[in-house]
């Protein structure tokens, strides 16, 4: 994949779709070409919900587990993906770059699919990426107070207030057919509230977890989230609206097909529906969601029963945003190469307060609360899914049957959400609140899993890895990029 003005993959919005088989491996080229003096001109690209178990050196995120790439090099990712199946995407790891465009989508697909009997159709024409899209270059924006997107594409395709009427995304579908829509929501910073006029929909996976099959209507979906769909067109053949309202835009509603995108049965006309917008009946919740396979929270039931008990506090806001009074700043040196290098207890890792040390092969539950601005925040943890024991807003517990996923939303002022994970991939993962701006402001810590093991648990680490840092350490604020901003 190049990468070129402005912050394109191979010169599309979204980024090219990344298809694969479960079991596959993978070897991913990221050729940095990029030119621009207004934005950044170094990057790196994180495979977001691949858990990179024996390859920590490949997650792609700046400064916890490489350098950035260099203008006018590049760096070869290898992972093998042996378990995993479903509904991922990927984007820039580099300052807020991937507001910029520097996203696009990844799917791997299960040849055996418990849930392949509920749909007839799973393939590139059904995946659907919701986007927020700026007018301002990212690296200006995030010195300006309280951004907010000007419009919200689908597909890449979308329409904005005082703006022409622009082509809308178009998902054709055959009446009589099962469609397995992903959804991947790739904003920097609204959710979305999902829905498509007339149409029920069957959700069965959340974040690359399949889920036991839930009807709803309308669907909420943070920054980062994925969910799967399954659509029956069994509506009379016609066009219908696909909405996507998004939580903060400067362009509201849904007057003249903005926040939108068409659902068109074979054989309707080539038109902008009518349909009308109602009231959602059956909203998602999260709670009602439960994983499929191997269902129930690890460790022993309970709150505060987990081998590892952490409560992570958020505060602050604007400027900065702090995580147990801590405001996470990039290292100069990456987590990992800190570890490689010798550092093994968090008062030797930097940055300061900001790297959580755990024990390997140890049930973990993290209680996330806010008494910031800003919320929801939708949190997301590298290397691992996690099994959301309480959401936001809710007051109870589920131990035995909860959502199994890789972005939850901790909720805002006033609330907390509970998670349990197992520490059995050793590496340094990054815990990150995926709205861009807010990882900017320093909402953020790293997970460092026994660290002693870090060596021995990664694959052997390319030579061109050791190559990263001291090529960025040498750029120039030119050759940096985002000039004058």
């Amino acid at each position: 994949m190049a990468l070129n003005a402005p912050t394109l993959v191979d010169g599309t919005f979204p980024g090219p779709l990344i298809t694969a088989q479960k079991g596959d491996n993978f070897a991913i080229e990221v050729i940095n070409q990029l030119t621009d003096d207004t934005m950044f001109k170094s990057t790196s690209i994180h495979w977001h919900g691949l858990y990179q178990n024996g390859t920590n050196y490949a997650d792609g995120t700046s400064f916890v587990t490489q350098c950035p790439i260099a203008q006018n090099h590049s760096f070869l990712h290898t992972f093998a993906v042996p378990n995993q199946a479903g509904t991922y995407w990927y984007h820039s790891h580099y300052s807020v770059q991937y507001c910029d465009g520097l996203r696009g989508a990844l799917v791997i697909y299960d040849p055996n699919d418990p849930l392949a009997y509920m749909y007839d159709v799973d393939d590139a024409s059904t995946v659907i990426t919701l986007a927020d899209w700026y007018h301002v270059v990212a690296p200006v924006l995030r010195h300006v107070v309280g951004v907010i997107p000007t419009s919200s594409l689908i597909n890449g395709l979308g329409r904005y207030s005082g703006g022409p009427p622009s082509e809308l995304a178009v998902i054709s579908v055959e009446q009589g057919k099962r469609y397995r829509m992903r959804i991947i929501a790739m904003s920097c910073d609204p959710n979305f509230l999902f829905s498509v006029d007339g149409h029920n929909f069957t959700v069965i996976e959340a974040d690359g977890v399949l889920t036991e099959p839930l009807v709803v209507d309308q669907l909420q979906i943070f920054a980062g989230q994925r969910y799967s769909v399954v659509l029956v067109a069994n509506k009379p053949v016609n066009n219908y609206w696909i909405r996507s309202l998004p939580s903060d835009s400067a362009t509201v509603g849904f007057g003249g097909g903005v926040n939108s995108a068409i659902l068109r049965y074979v054989g309707a006309p080539v038109a902008d529906p009518i349909t009308p917008n109602t009231r959602a009946q059956i909203p998602l919740v999260e709670t009602d969601l439960h994983a499929l396979i191997n269902p129930g929270a690890p460790g022993i039931p309970g709150y505060g029963n987990a081998d590892i008990n952490l409560h992570l506090a958020i505060s602050g806001g604007l400027p900065n945003f702090y995580v147990n009074g801590v405001s996470f700043q990039p290292p100069t040196v990456p987590v990992l190469l800190q570890i490689l290098s010798g550092a093994q207890q968090a008062s030797q890792l930097l940055p300061n307060g900001s790297v959580i040390v755990l024990e390997a092969n140890k049930v973990v539950e993290l209680t996330m609360s806010s008494t910031g601005l800003g919320g929801p925040h939708p949190m997301h943890l590298h290397g691992h899914s996690f099994d959301v024991v309480q959401s936001a807003g809710n007051s109870t517990f589920n131990y035995l049957n909860p959502v199994r996923r890789d972005v939850v939303n901790a909720g805002s002022n006033g609330q907390q959400m509970v998670i349990r994970w197992v520490t059995d991939n050793s590496g340094p993962w990054f815990l990150h609140c995926h709205i861009d701006w807010h990882l900017d402001m320093g909402l953020a810590v790293v997970m460092a899993e026994s660290p002693s093991d870090t060596l021995a648990h990664n694959n052997a680490i390319p030579a061109e890895w050791d190559q990263l840092c001291p090529i960025y350490d040498s750029l120039s604020p030119e050759q940096l990029g985002a000039e004058g901003s």
